[in-house]
């Protein structure tokens, strides 16, 4: 059975999210709130744990992952960002918006979209992830906590221990989670376009 934190919402307990950060070092699969939905998250370069959340999920080979960044500063090394880039970042980070663009070489290639050579970028305005990842010092690999056949996230992180079982390592409960995810928007082109609608207000990104 997975472990289960009772980690404040506003104001994490640093033993707790220590605990959890080890698991993702460790290779671990985590639950963690990500602002708008329940997400899964394992570090970057574990190979093994990618693999735990494609099965998990049901995803296919073309599946944008999302990297979990601290701040502007994580963006810049992992992706290719043009002025007029940056400046939307700027103007929307952290929130609810997840921005896809060119990947450096800093990112795995087992998380990078196949064809396109590109990755998500979040920077989470959730307490409980940000908690996270300062301490992990890194971004976290992440991906909505939607399962097979359902149409929405899973909301009740008791519900996620249950049903989840032994498929992740810890399920971190900072309340109920949301039922939209975040709008994703591709910077990776010549112009903005919206890829998918969520919690975000897409119209800003629209000519």
């Amino acid at each position: 059975m997975s472990q289960y934190f009772e980690i404040h919402s506003q104001t994490p307990q640093p033993r707790l999210i220590r605990r959890a950060v080890e698991i993702v070092r460790d290779g671990g699969v985590i639950v963690y709130p990500s602002g708008t939905t329940y997400a899964l998250g394992c570090a970057m370069g574990e190979k093994t744990a990618v693999d735990r959340i494609r099965r998990l999920r049901g995803l296919e080979e073309r599946h944008h992952f999302t990297l979990a960044c601290r701040d502007l500063s994580d963006i810049g090394s992992y992706t290719r960002v043009d002025n007029t880039a940056f400046r939307l970042l700027k103007a929307h980070t952290p929130g609810p918006y997840t921005f896809v663009l060119r990947a450096t070489a800093e990112v795995p290639r087992r998380i990078q979209h196949a064809r396109r050579k590109t990755i998500g970028i979040r920077v989470p305005d959730h307490p409980v992830a940000i908690a996270l990842l300062e301490a992990l010092g890194e971004p976290l690999t992440t991906s909505t906590l939607l399962l097979p056949g359902e149409t929405e996230p899973m909301t009740d992180p008791v519900d996620m221990r249950e049903r989840l079982g032994k498929q992740v390592d810890a399920v971190i409960d900072a309340g109920p989670g949301g039922l939209e995810p975040s709008t994703v928007i591709d910077l990776s082109g010549d112009a903005p376009e919206v890829i998918r609608r969520g919690a975000g207000d897409a119209h800003v990104f629209e000519a």
